[in-house]
């Protein structure tokens, strides 16, 4: 197919390179950025930029890689200009998203597909061998099924049906656990580096790297660590130096901890009176408090059970 593009972004470029390396007709490029210009350049030598509403009347295929909050305004515009037209496919790569955004498009007879892949782009030729297995959070007409299936084939990818009700909690799944790792590990860098590290990186890809295994492989069991211990003194330590030290990143801490705490409670791997003491120095450092006690009462005598609710 006559491909086109609008928002040569990180995502839309890379896409559109590995479906030129598959055999389709790379025709036209939208960019407004000069990153985005540099992106074609690079990843699509020799395919003209033009308007968004010029790329959509040359292609076959129009893929849309806008951000999220600018894809229904896009659809929008580009359908009322007439540059979408019957028999079209349009496709678009946004997790948040399902069909209802394109809308407009359908209206007028193009055919609609989402189309998100489930990976994190540099924007750069190192982003097409990482497609080959990755996973793209599909959702489409039952009569579009065939055709969104060839062009994940084509992206080297595998296609995971989303429904459309459900498309913002997958997207939401993959931003908790993609993105929100990366400012846990940026974090987790900062305080080495605070503790005298010369390499955090290289200290914690190891760790990390078993860690992530171990957590996909067997889930919330594999948890270690002073918290599913019940180390009480070991956590209260960690909320002290972190205070000291590395201030930014105690918010994140107190709350991935409770959150562990809530999960070692529950399964009962953590006896209620160890957690409700964990429970409370979390509580004293998140107010800002060095003190309190700590045999599972706060200050406002609330039991243990409430305390880790």
């Amino acid at each position: 197919m006559k491909v086109g593009v609008v928002g040569a972004g990180r995502v839309g470029a890379v896409l559109s390179a590995a479906l030129r390396s598959a055999g389709h007709d790379v025709v036209a490029a939208a960019g407004e950025s000069d990153a985005s210009r540099r992106r074609i350049s690079a990843l699509l030598p020799g395919v003209p930029v033009a308007k968004p509403s010029e790329v959509a009347r040359a292609a076959d295929l129009l893929l849309l890689t806008v951000p999220d909050d600018m894809l229904a305004n896009v659809v929008t515009v580009l359908a009322a200009a007439g540059a979408i037209h019957e028999g079209q496919v349009v496709a678009h790569t946004s997790g948040r998203h399902g069909l209802a955004v394109l809308a407009p498009a359908a209206e007028v007879g193009a055919r609609v597909v989402a189309l998100h892949p489930a990976m994190t782009f540099t924007g750069t030729h190192v982003d097409l061998p990482r497609l080959a297995g990755c996973v793209f959070g599909v959702t489409a007409p039952a009569a579009e099924r065939e055709l969104t299936e060839r062009l994940v084939a084509d992206l080297g990818g595998t296609p995971m049906w989303v429904a459309e009700e459900h498309r913002t909690l997958y997207h939401a799944g993959l931003a908790h656990g993609a993105n929100h790792l990366v400012t846990v590990v940026t974090e987790a860098m900062e305080m080495l580096r605070a503790a005298g590290a010369d390499d955090p990186a290289g200290t914690l890809r190891p760790l990390l790297e078993a860690a992530l295994d171990n957590s996909l492989r067997a889930g919330d069991s594999a948890l270690t660590g002073p918290i599913v211990r019940g180390d009480v003194e070991t956590v209260s330590a960690h909320l002290t130096d972190i205070t000291a030290h590395a201030p930014q990143t105690l918010a994140s801490y107190v709350a991935l901890a409770r959150a562990t705490l809530a999960r070692v409670v529950t399964d009962g791997r953590l006896l209620p009176i160890r957690a409700s003491r964990i429970a409370a120095a979390l509580d004293r450092a998140a107010s800002g408090r060095s003190d309190g006690p700590a045999d599972g009462r706060s200050d406002q005598g609330r039991t243990p059970h409430q305390e880790i609710r």
